[in-house]
């Protein structure tokens, strides 16, 4: 340190640090410093905070070039004021710093240079809680001057400085908020899942959500020419700090985009903040910034400081002595002093479910189909209405229109619907309903129906029930001004849609596969996905279709896989991406399912199952009604009589209900919201005797009410097959989840109903295997269409990081002027902001590839020994019907005319299982996943291999077999998972390019995608020598020829 007045050499630049001594003497400060002092060319003067804060700015030492930035008790102005004497070049300029304070003026200064910035308002109040006319808040969204913000949004303090920031998230993923605050220990935010309506106490900044994959990105640039980009876990996953042995929060350098590169020259100039941090949130193949951090260094990167030194020498040096060479020397003269990185390494072998990998082999890609895991029972009620009040209220939410329908799926629509069925039934039971009309009777008990599930209890969510009012009559009355007449709905239909909630079984199902996976499905035994993932070497998609069982299924694995903690939903609308148009709804194959369905029904009544042949066929799942058992017939009027008796037994509980309610009713509320997160059954609710979750005894004698008067018409002596699944749901979830309450004759009609599930249910996606081939490729067509660009981008991806497409030395940071002034206009012709949209997303206007948020380690600055090594997974939830649709296009594809000739994908044996396999039950999952052999020629078709195998999901046999063991897990109401199981044989090589060829009939065709971007190679910032730095800091024009007494 040199005292203020002291002398210096002549020959060297003199270097102020005006800093607050707790930043100067910060780690990266210090080996910065140190490596500027070793070049010999600079004097660095250190005021000091007593310096700074207690003399007068006349006496501070004077400088040539002067870093000086805010911090807490950093005094600006005084700093200012001594600038001004000085006039000292200044790397960060002061009076900008200013606004970095404000996040109302950081956001108005980035949009202002046309820097992308998320879509956002204001919500500026003079006192707390000012109320506004301009601000609405309703249960799922806020409303800003007319713009509407829906759940979830982001809630920022204007305040820079104040770092609480709120998160809220929709009904439909189980509401609740998450805070985000500055780390503490190891934890940097809290979910609060019963906080709901936003602050009303300062002024806001309201912002749509941004779905970043988990991830969040901040880049440090040293001067316009040069950004390091590092990426670390999201607080909004599960806010647990992700910390090093020696207690530093992980993070990893990553990639930058060229237009992400060119926003970094943006900030770095319209701040005019030489050394300047910011944050970047990529989502659907875009890039904004959501925050300005002024002067901020990278921690724990001796290559950035490195970098970081050589440029600001530069700077110094062409700012204030542009007659000295600034030719970067040979050797940097820290380097004989500098202490090796150690690196950490992954293993390249690991335990796999076929096998160990090969030395030469490395895991690409690893796609999944996966069912969701256990629910509740499907449920609907349908009943014709024609009371006012419920006419009304389909009139208040559509629009006055007397023919149009209504869906309620939000809280203040489902509320006003329970105030208007609790004041049309009546709160208990007369007595007299034998002397009433049967219709009535019906008409009240559905009413009473209705309001029972919406009182359910816990906070409404779309998730969980849904309503719809279908206008059937209409008539002419005199308008209310007696102004001629208008038209007034008389009778609408309701139908009122519940249940299908994922279970706390279904819960812990999910994690736990999660878990299996993370130490199965990857090389290095567990720890090995885990430290793939950390370090961006591993690109994790979760698709999920619009149901909420699959939604919270892919959460909870999500959860398992990545090692999270925390409730699930803001791993959910972190991490999870629904899909509704690839992994939902039958429509495309309606009419092929009701001709199987048909055909179906006329082989069990009929016992036409197959003409009878003196020896069963050689493969016998190529005939009709395969599975089908020959006794079906018989078998059906026993269900139907013990579907009966257990429907009595529940109705002898519903009518006790209200007198045990009245006895337990602190369990009468069932919170299915705050239940989201439970993987553990309710002990009080069962050792009350009451049914297990949020069914009352009233709706579970309507559930086998239902199925009883469904299964079997008497006065039409006919039986309805499609009921027959229904029946065995029914079943299995009592058995599993309300075996206390003793229902006699309930595992007889589970046996008898389950041999004929079996066979229905695998026949209704096709009577035959060229029926299940059709009907499959309809069903999944898109879903099958994205594996095969999964694949491809794979393959692609790996070839290009094989054979490199240019030499890295030339990959320089800084654009040319044709192509930065081409960047230039593109971003200032897109919208600076985000445009507003809802969370789910579709694939059909824009390429999937390009629109996929992508984390890419930038090998030169990652203290990774495998730097080059990458997996792609990407996990697809959805329904029975979607599994049983890619089982059946990958087990019979070779019956197409197109590949006749073609072995079937499934060998022969995998194909006799399959044909044995009773059900794909909760969490079945169909796993392909892909090799690269780099011993192989990239030409040679063996360089890419796929593995496909699967698994049947819940393993029934606790529930069939009742043995000291089931009996345990049956105590927790869940079933086990059953492992995975070859489709190929062991030995048996199927290469990348036979399965393309065997699937894309089926699948979605390539010219319905969009052409994906070529993936980019992997490409650091400069070589690892100095030439590079050399040639891109003389690419700078900034100060060149500056004057020595100007430091603007």
């Amino acid at each position: 340190m040199v005292a203020a007045g002291g002398n210096v050499r002549a020959d060297r630049v003199t270097i102020g640090v005006c800093v607050m001594e707790k930043k100067v003497f910060s780690s990266p400060m210090e080996q910065i410093l140190e490596r500027l002092r070793a070049f010999g060319e600079f004097e660095i003067i250190i005021f000091g905070d007593k310096v700074i804060l207690g003399d007068p700015i006349e006496i501070w030492p004077n400088c040539d070039c002067l870093i000086a930035f805010y911090s807490s008790g950093f005094p600006l102005q005084k700093v200012q004021a001594y600038a001004a004497l000085r006039r000292p070049f200044l790397v960060n300029e002061l009076e900008p710093q200013y606004l970095l304070h404000d996040r109302r003026k950081v956001y108005e200064h980035l949009e202002k240079y046309g820097i992308p910035v998320p879509n956002y308002a204001l919500v500026n109040r003079e006192y707390p809680y000012q109320e506004l006319d301009y601000f609405i808040e309703q249960e799922d969204f806020v409303e800003v001057h007319g713009k509407r913000f829906w759940k979830p949004f982001v809630e920022k303090p204007v305040n820079g400085d104040d770092h609480r920031i709120m998160i809220y998230y929709p009904s439909s993923a189980g509401g609740g908020m998450k805070e985000l605050f500055r780390k503490v220990g190891n934890r940097s935010s809290e979910f609060h899942p019963d906080v709901r309506r936003v602050r009303r106490e300062g002024s806001y900044i309201y912002e749509e959500f941004m779905p970043t994959g988990g991830t969040d990105v901040k880049v440090y640039t040293v001067g316009p020419g040069y950004a390091h980009a590092e990426a670390r876990k999201s607080p909004v996953v599960d806010g647990v700090v992700m910390r090093n042995p020696d207690g530093k929060e992980v993070r990893y350098p990553v990639l930058l985009t060229p237009t992400e590169k060119q926003m970094a020259r943006d900030v770095c100039s319209a701040f005019r903040q030489m050394v300047c941090g910011f944050d970047l949130l990529r989502c659907d193949g875009r890039s904004y910034v959501c925050d300005v951090n002024g002067w901020s260094f990278v921690k724990n990167s001796y290559k950035y400081y490195d970098d970081a030194a050589c440029i600001l020498r530069k700077i110094f040096l062409d700012a204030k002595a542009p007659h000295l060479s600034s030719t970067i020397p040979p050797s940097l003269p820290w380097k004989s002093n500098e202490p090796v990185q150690p690196t950490e390494g992954l293993t390249r072998t690991g335990s796999g479910i076929i096998g160990t990998f090969g030395q030469s082999e490395e895991l690409r890609c690893v796609i999944v189909v996966i069912r969701h895991g256990d629910r509740t029972p499907k449920q609907k009620v349908k009943l014709k209405v024609t009371e006012e009040k419920l006419l009304n209220l389909m009139l208040k939410y559509n629009g006055g229109r007397p023919r149009a329908e209504t869906k309620l799926k939000s809280a203040i629509q489902l509320q006003d619907l329970l105030d208007a069925t609790r004041q049309l039934v009546p709160p208990t039971r007369s007595g007299r309903e034998s002397d009433s009309d049967a219709e009535d009777v019906e008409h009240v008990e559905k009413l009473r129906q209705v309001k029972a599930v919406l009182e359910e209890g816990g906070h409404f969510s779309g998730i969980y029930r849904k309503v719809q009012l279908k206008p059937l009559k209409w008539m002419k009355v005199p308008k209310r001004n007696g102004d001629g007449e208008e038209e007034r709905p008389i009778e609408a239909l309701m139908i009122l849609k519940y249940g299908g909630v994922l279970t706390h079984a279904g819960r812990k199902q999910a994690e736990e596969l999660g878990r299996f996976f993370r130490n199965n499905i990857y090389p290095g035994e567990g720890t090995g996905l885990l430290r793939l993932h950390s370090t961006y070497r591993h690109d994790l998609k979760i698709y999920s279709s619009d149901e909420g069982r699959v939604q919270m299924s892919a959460a909870a694995f999500a959860k398992g896989l990545l090692d999270l903690e925390g409730q699930l939903t803001p791993i959910l609308v972190s991490l999870v991406s629904k899909d509704s148009s690839m992994l939902d709804g039958l429509e495309d194959a309606s009419i092929e399912m009701d001709e199987a369905k048909a055909r179906l029904h006329e082989i069990i009544i009929s016992n036409a199952k197959s003409k009878k042949t003196e020896e069963p066929p050689k493969f016998p799942w190529m005939v009709d009604g395969a599975g089908l058992p020959a006794n079906a017939s018989q078998l059906l009027p026993k269900m139907a009589k013990l579907t009966k008796e257990v429907t009595a037994q529940v109705k002898l509980l519903a009518e006790g209900e209200d007198e045990k309610l009245a006895l337990t009713s602190s369990f009468s509320k069932y919170d299915q919201a705050k239940a989201l997160g439970k993987t553990t059954i309710d002990v009080a609710r069962i050792a009350a005797g009451l049914p297990c979750g949020s069914e009352s005894f009233l709706l579970m004698f309507a559930r086998w009410r239902k199925l009883e008067r469904d299964l079997y018409n008497e006065r039409k002596d006919r039986f309805d097959i499609t009921q027959i699944p229904d029946v065995y749901d029914s079943c299995k979830y009592d058995l599993l989840h309300n075996a206390h309450l003793n229902l006699e004759g309930l595992e007889e009609l589970f046996k008898a109903s389950q041999i004929l599930a079996d066979g229905v249910i695998p026949n209704e996606y096709g009577i035959n295997p060229k029926q299940k081939l059709k009907i499959g490729s309809k069903i999944a067509r898109r879903l099958l269409g994205k594996v095969l660009i999964d694949l491809r981008n794979t393959r692609e991806e790996a070839i290009s990081v094989a054979e490199p497409k240019f030499i890295e030395d030339e990959a320089l940071f800084l654009p040319t002027k044709e192509t930065e002034l081409q960047q230039k206009n593109q971003v200032r012709n897109e919208d600076g902001r985000r445009s507003s949209t809802t969370s789910e997303k579709s694939m059909d206007q824009e390429d999937e590839d390009d629109r996929e948020t992508k984390y890419r380690l930038d090998p030169k600055y990652a203290n990774v020994r495998t730097p080059e090594r990458h997996v792609r997974t990407r996990l697809y939830f959805t329904s029975e019907s979607h599994i049983h649709s890619v089982m059946n296009v990958l087990r019979y594809c070779n019956l197409d005319e197109s590949l006749q000739g073609e072995d079937s994908l499934v060998c022969q044996s995998a194909l006799d299982r399959l044909h044995k396999t009773r059900e794909l039950d909760y969490m079945s999952n169909i796993v392909l996943r892909m090799f690269e052999n780099t011993e192989v020629p990239l030409e040679d078709e063996k360089r890419f291999r796929i593995e496909m195998t699967f698994s049947r999901g819940a393993d029934l046999s606790p529930l069939e077999d009742k043995t000291s063991e089931s009996s345990s897990l049956l105590q927790e109401h869940t079933l086990p998972i059953m492992g995975p199981e070859r489709l190929q044989e062991v030995g048996s090589y199927l290469s990348l390019d036979k399965f393309e060829k065997m699937v894309r009939p089926f699948a979605m065709p390539p010219e319905d995608f969009p052409p994906a971007a070529p993936p980019q190679a992997f490409s650091g910032y400069f070589s690892k020598g100095a030439g590079m730095l050399e040639r891109l800091a003389s690419l700078w024009p900034f100060h060149k020829g500056a004057s020595g007494t100007n430091g603007k």
